[in-house]
Parts: structure tokens; C-alpha cells; sequence
């Protein structure tokens, strides 16, 4: 679950099934029952259904908040934290950095880092089709030291420059689950 709706629309499925919801956010839920195996693969039909999936390997949660604590720190703008991207994940997943960082790396064929940057510029993508912010505001809220820099990040990763995106708009933006490397 990467948004609002997608919690909603979880929550609306677990109702149909009769299941009690404890607690649920971005990326988790947890109910109140215990399933059996026939309850759990009913579930998971249902989701896969709905373009989500079950995941109880902790492997596999551990990855998902890292992918969701990603996406909360470009989408809400935590200008006012001083820690790097290792010292917010360690402090905020509760696990050592380089254990995640290789998890992570293992899992997702990327960094971590790379990860971080690839839905950077989707944001930046998706903030200059709405065409309602500079390239300036965008470079400052989501922290770029300078304008040039976020250009050069954004070239690097998408082989256009801002401008360049800006024009052309159509089909350049991908999914949140198919950004890969």
C-alpha cells in the first residue's frame, strides 16, 4: 500500500472478508484474528485480485518499510532533520544500516541510495507535470543544494534534462512498484 486510497481499499476488503483490523498503515496491516491456511490464501486471492500481495517473510516487511519510510521522507518534505538517509533508516526501521543496506541491496538489485534517488526524480517528475511549481521550489523542497544539481541527478537518471521532461510530459512516468534500476 503506497497511498491513502490503497489503505482504504485494503480496509474495505478486510471488512467483506469479516476480518478486525488492529492496526493499518502504509504498507501494514495487522488483524485481529488468526488466519488459517484456507483464511490466508482466501486473503490472498482477494489482494492479488486488487494488485496487492501478502507478505509475512520479515525479510520481505523489513524491505517494504524501508521502501515506505523512502517514500514518506521525499513525500513529506523532512527538511528539518539533520541525519542522513543511514541514520533515519537505522533510527526508524530499529536495525542496523549495513544489515539493511545489504538486505535491501540483495532483494532490490540496487543500492539503497539508488532506490532513494529513482523515486526522487519520480516525484520530480510527477511535481513538474503538474506544472505548477519552479524547478527552483522543487529543487528546495525536496533539498537539492542547487538547481544545477537536481538538472544533473535528473539527466543522469532519465537521459533528459527538466526542461527538456517538461516538454515532452507524455508516458515518461513509471509506476511506484516498477522502478527498478
Amino acid at each position: 500500500m503506497v497511498c491513502n486510497r490503497c489503505i482504504m481499499v485494503v480496509e474495505n476488503e478486510l471488512h467483506k472478508l469479516n476480518l478486525h483490523i488492529k492496526h493499518i498503515s502504509l504498507g501494514q496491516v495487522e488483524i485481529a484474528e488468526s488466519l488459517t491456511k484456507n483464511e490466508s490464501e482466501e486473503l490472498a486471492a482477494s489482494f492479488s485480485a486488487l494488485g496487492f500481495e501478502l507478505i509475512d517473510d520479515k525479510r520481505t516487511v523489513l524491505i517494504e518499510q524501508v521502501k515506505h519510510l523512502v517514500l514518506d521522507l521525499i513525500r513529506n518534505q523532512h527538511n528539518d532533520t539533520n541525519l542522513n538517509l543511514s541514520e533515519i533508516i537505522s533510527k526508524e526501521i530499529h536495525h542496523d544500516y549495513n544489515y539493511v543496506s545489504s538486505l535491501f541491496s540483495e532483494v532490490e538489485g540496487m543500492t539503497i541510495e539508488k532506490y532513494f534517488i529513482s523515486q526522487k526524480i519520480e516525484y520530480v517528475k510527477e511535481l513538474l507535470v503538474y506544472d505548477e511549481l519552479t524547478l527552483s521550489e522543487i529543487a528546495y523542497q525536496l533539498n537539492y543544494s542547487s538547481v544545477a544539481y537536481l538538472s544533473n541527478q535528473f539527466k543522469k537518471v532519465t537521459g533528459l534534462t527538466p526542461s527538456h521532461f517538461k516538454q515532452i510530459k507524455e508516458n515518461k512516468r513509471k509506476p511506484l512498484d516498477n522502478i527498478k534500476d
